[in-house]
């Protein structure tokens, strides 16, 4: 009886892990699927395009044309034509650019969805660690009082535990790196004073 309830044990820890990690896998999950419903139909659209513009076919449709282009507008006077955009291609050129910039919008749409998204990670993952490290914390609290209950274990002080036994407080770390981003702006601005005269010439 003792030996499969041994046994039962490990089986029982496994299946806790497993129900644990697939929690978090649908977790995340989850939150893909919710800012994945939360997009439009154009952002939908202008997501394919910039997906299709990022692939090397695209390049080679793009060269493709222009190559087209000025073929057939080279070899059209042999023929007896009209060129319908002569050298130096000015019609080539503004599809081009119109091209461009449109490239670009769409690009740029799609890496601000992405920062968005990023952002919102950041303050998950700033979460989780707020999140673990009072836990950690306990722990140590925990650890520290078993030890002092512990008639074995000197009761030796540790001022490290002490110090680690005790959750961080969010508010102060954040005013803290104000603080230091505040410092830092002024000592730029103090050396960048220092490297130019009374005149405004530079002296380095």
């Amino acid at each position: 009886m003792r030996e499969s309830s041994n046994l039962g044990s490990p089986m029982i820890a496994d299946s806790s892990e497993h129900n644990q990690i697939n929690q978090n896998i649908e977790a995340v999950l989850d939150f893909y699927a919710r800012e994945d419903s939360k997009m439009s139909f154009a952002q939908r659209l202008l997501e394919r395009i910039s997906c299709f513009i990022g692939k090397p076919i695209f390049l080679a449709l793009i060269l493709l044309f222009v190559a087209i282009w000025i073929a057939g507008n080279l070899l059209l006077p042999r023929y007896s034509v009209i060129q319908f955009d002569p050298p130096p291609f000015h019609f080539l050129q503004g599809i081009i650019g119109l091209s461009a910039l449109l490239t670009a919008t769409i690009v740029l749409s799609n890496q601000n969805r992405l920062a968005r998204l990023e952002e919102q990670r950041a303050h998950l993952d700033l979460k989780v660690n707020l999140l673990t490290e009072q836990k950690t914390a306990k722990m140590i609290d925990l650890l520290e009082e078993l030890r002092f209950d512990l008639p074995n274990v000197r009761n030796r002080p540790d001022s490290e535990a002490t110090e680690l036994k005790h959750a961080m407080n969010p508010g102060q770390v954040l005013a803290a790196l104000d603080e230091r981003s505040d410092m830092d702006v002024i000592q730029k601005s103090i050396f960048s004073a220092q490297v130019v005269d009374v005149d405004g010439h530079k002296l380095i």
